[in-house]
C-alpha cells in the first residue's frame, strides 16, 4: 500500500466529517437549541459559532481541494488507467462540479451574504438570514450527494 495515498485518503475523509459534521451541527443542533433557550437573542451567539466554525470549514475545503486533486490524479483518473475506465466519467464529472457548487455557496455567504447580514436593518435581515439558513441546507444536500457519488466511484 501506498503510504501517501493512504494519508491522502484520511485527511480527504477527515475533511469532509468536519466540513459536513459542522453543517448537520449548526442546522439541526446549535440553531434550534439556541432559538429555543434565547428566542431572539439566538443570532448573535450563532454568530459567535459561525465565526468560529468558518475558519475550520475553510481549512477544511483546502484541504479536501489539495487531496482531492492528489487523490484523483494518483488513481489515473485523467491518465487513462484501467480504474478510470471502471468510473463512468460523468459520475466524476458530476462529483467535481456539486463540490465545486458547495465551496462557492460556502464563499458567497461568507463574503458577500454575511456581510449584507450584518449591515442590513430589522427589515431586510429576516430574509437575509433565511437565505443563508437555505444555502446552508443546500450544501448540506450537495456534500451527502458528494460522499453517494464518493461511494458509487469506489465499487
Amino acid at each position: 500500500m501506498d503510504l501517501m495515498a493512504i494519508l491522502f485518503s484520511w485527511l480527504h475523509l477527515l475533511s469532509a466529517v468536519i466540513w459536513l459534521g459542522g453543517i448537520i451541527f449548526i442546522l439541526y443542533i446549535a440553531i434550534p437549541s439556541l432559538r429555543q433557550a434565547l428566542g431572539p437573542e439566538a443570532g448573535k451567539l450563532m454568530g459567535e459559532i459561525s465565526k468560529r466554525f468558518t475558519p475550520v470549514a475553510n481549512y477544511g475545503i483546502l484541504s479536501l481541494v489539495i487531496t482531492g486533486v492528489a487523490l484523483t490524479w494518483s488513481r489515473g483518473y485523467f491518465q487513462g488507467s484501467s480504474f478510470s475506465q471502471s468510473v463512468p466519467p460523468f459520475t466524476i464529472s458530476l462529483k467535481y462540479l456539486l463540490a465545486l457548487m458547495m465551496i462557492g455557496i460556502h464563499f458567497y455567504r461568507g463574503l458577500v451574504l454575511a456581510p449584507k447580514i450584518t449591515a442590513a436593518g430589522p427589515v431586510q435581515k429576516p430574509a437575509l438570514q433565511r437565505r443563508s439558513l437555505g444555502l446552508v441546507k443546500v450544501n448540506l444536500w450537495l456534500g451527502v450527494t458528494i460522499l453517494l457519488l464518493s461511494v458509487i466511484m469506489s465499487f
